[in-house]
């Protein structure tokens, strides 16, 4: 067996909001879209999928990290984005609301927390390198 794609689907009590927010404001292309008696779905592409498995202490070690206290649920969404300050102060003024600011990780990333439409925890991180 072999998996091809990671989805992650998510049910948003206001579709219209969490698709303009999503797609719109942080820009992941949208690849198909479909309706059925009273509903819709959006699929939006996220670039590469992977999935990160944890434990509640390294889960926790992460939220002292980016935000400096345990807020994260069992889910958090991560996007490597091209710059985490611009991409947070652009995905604030849309509405979401900042939880931890950039910051620097030990892991050289700078990574900031945001709670998103659909009531998504987002990380936002851009690789620095060496």
């Amino acid at each position: 067996m072999t998996v091809r794609e990671l989805r992650l689907v998510v049910t948003a009590e206001d579709y219209e909001q969490a698709l303009a927010f999503y797609r719109d404001t942080l820009g992941l292309p949208q690849r198909a879209a479909f309706s059925s008696e009273g509903g819709r779905v959006t699929i939006l592409e996220a670039g590469r999928a992977t999935l990160e498995i944890t434990d509640p202490p390294h889960a926790a070690f992460i939220d002292e990290v980016e935000v400096g206290r345990r807020v994260a649920g069992h889910i958090r969404v991560a996007f490597e984005v091209d710059d985490s300050t611009e991409a947070t102060t652009r995905l604030a003024a849309a509405g979401a609301t900042v939880v931890g600011e950039p910051t620097r990780t030990p892991w050289n990333s700078l990574n900031a927390r945001l709670e998103g439409p659909a009531g998504l925890q987002l990380t936002l991180f851009e690789e620095l390198g060496d």
